[in-house]
Order: structure tokens, then C-alpha cells, then sequence
């Protein structure tokens, strides 16, 4: 049974196959001039979802067809040449030229993950016992579109990671005039109006020690978001210990959630040669 469906994977293999270099069947630089030939990309692929939606080692997942040793390499050549972060990109420029990113409302929004291997961006949990664990500030639009986010410690507060969350709208092209920032009451601060003020950003903030259900604003949409990646248990559950390997599978995560949002959105208004039949 496939980790996906093939209405999604497919297309990711083909824009992620469109941005790797030719693959030779047999290493040309074999001193002798032969060798068995080297394993697909495709099938590097599709073990990389594999790891990624179930969150088991390199060894669980290594078969006859693909070393574990041969996936780790693959996935650091692919971090090199940046395709995966690239493919992120393609998906949201897609998503914004078919159905329009919502950058006129943005939430930010803090989750807290376990990292049992410790690592780069690891530190201890204030809600696991102060065990290692990973935070997450993400930024997504109105819709819940996930458009970058910070790694930092578990034991950072969202606060301070709101500066350089907001920072990352630089790298998306024009942006609206009146963009509205829904954070919850973890934000409740000066500091965070200032922050959003220097930027020119107007702050829809939950106020400290008032409930309310979170479908009174806007924010409940980043929480989706958030519900949305921690699905996939490599990510709910690191043990990778590098940062630039973190990054690589939330990319290749948001790429997922972006892409299937997009032909689940778009399967009732457009047509395409390869619409599929059903799309739940």
C-alpha cells in the first residue's frame, strides 16, 4: 500500500525529477570501467516518504532495493543542490498563481515537538520533563498555507521568535499594503507590538487570562497547519541531529500539505488531462 496517494505523489516526483541533474545508470568514473548499476532516484523518493510519514529509522526502512546508507547520501546530495527547498517554492508559487495565497492575513504560531537525539536546534522541553525537544515558530497565510518557519529550542519562548518568523515574508515577492497578524495570547506583549509596528503590520492579539475558543479569530488556521505537519511522525518525533536535515523534511512536508490543499481546492473549479477521479 503506497505511503500516499498516487494523485499526489506523482506530481511531486515530477517537478522533483525536472530540478535533479541526469543520473547516468553506471558511475563513468569506475576505475574499471564498470559497476552494478546505481540505485533510482525514484525510489530514494519514495523511501524518503516513507521515513517521513512514519518516522522509522534509515535501517527500518532499507530493503533490497535501496540501502539505508544510499538514502542518507542521496538526501544530503538533494539538501546540497537545495532541490528540495526549490520544490517548496514551485509548490507555493502554483498555489498562488491557481488559487492565491491569503498574505492580507497571516498567524503565527508556536508547537513543540519531542527530539530525542538532542542536535542542533534541540533543547530542553518545559512540557516533556525537560527532555529535548524541538520548537517550531510557523507563519502560514489565511488559509493555512504554510509559508516558513523557525527552528529554535524547545525552551525558547514564542516571543522572541516572532522577529525573525515575520522576517521570512522578505523572500515571497510583493506583499499587500494591510497585512493583519493573528497571534495568540503567548504574545500578549510591548515588545510584540513594537515588533509588528516596525514592520508596518497590524496585530489581532489574544489578550492573557481571557478564553476563548480558537475559532474567534483567525488563528485557528495555523493550528490546522500545525496538526497538519505533526502527522508526519518524523517530524512530531526527531531524531535528526542536523539542522539543514530538519529544514529539508519541513520542506518537503509543507511541499505535501501545499500540493494536496491545492488539488483538493482546485478538483471542483479546474480540469486537467490527469484530474483525478476522486479527491477526499
Amino acid at each position: 500500500m503506497p505511503v500516499l496517494p498516487a494523485w499526489l505523489t506523482d506530481p511531486l516526483w515530477d517537478q522533483l525529477a525536472a530540478l535533479l541533474p541526469e543520473r547516468p545508470a553506471v558511475d563513468p568514473a569506475h576505475p574499471l570501467g564498470c559497476h552494478r548499476p546505481g540505485i533510482g532516484d525514484r525510489i530514494v523518493f519514495d523511501k524518503l516518504l516513507q521515513l517521513l510519514r512514519f518516522g522509522c529509522s534509515y535501517q527500518a526502512i532499507a530493503d533490497t532495493t535501496c540501502s539505508a546508507t544510499t538514502i542518507r547520501n542521496r538526501r544530503d546530495e538533494w539538501i546540497g543542490l537545495g532541490v528540495l527547498a526549490r520544490l517548496k517554492q514551485i509548490a507555493l508559487e502554483s498555489y498562488g498563481r491557481i488559487l492565491g495565497l491569503e498574505l492580507d492575513r497571516i498567524a503565527v504560531d508556536g508547537s513543540i515537538t519531542r527530539a530525542p537525539g538532542g542536535g542542533e536546534v534541540a533543547g530542553r522541553s518545559p512540557v516533556d520533563r525537560g527532555k529535548q525537544g524541538l520548537k517550531r515558530s510557523g507563519m502560514t497565510d489565511g488559509y493555512g498555507i504554510a509559508l516558513g518557519r523557525v527552528l529554535a529550542g524547545a525552551n525558547r519562548h514564542d516571543s522572541p521568535l516572532l522577529a525573525p518568523t515575520l522576517d521570512l515574508r522578505q523572500d515571497m515577492g510583493p506583499l499587500p499594503d494591510d497585512i493583519t497578524v493573528y497571534l495568540d495570547a503567548g504574545y500578549d506583549s510591548d515588545k510584540t507590538r513594537t515588533e509588528l509596528a516596525a514592520r508596518n503590520l497590524r496585530g489581532r492579539i489574544a489578550y492573557k487570562g481571557e478564553k476563548a475558543p480558537i475559532q474567534a479569530s483567525r488563528r485557528w488556521h495555523g493550528e490546522r497547519t500545525h496538526a497538519l505537519q505533526n502527522a508526519f511522525h518524523r517530524l512530531v518525533r526527531c531524531y535528526e541531529r542536523r539542522a539543514t536535515v530538519i529544514e529539508a523534511f519541513f520542506d518537503l512536508t509543507d511541499t505535501i500539505i501545499t500540493v494536496r490543499s491545492l488539488i483538493r481546492r482546485a478538483w471542483t473549479t479546474h480540469r486537467w488531462d490527469d484530474r483525478p477521479k476522486r479527491c477526499p
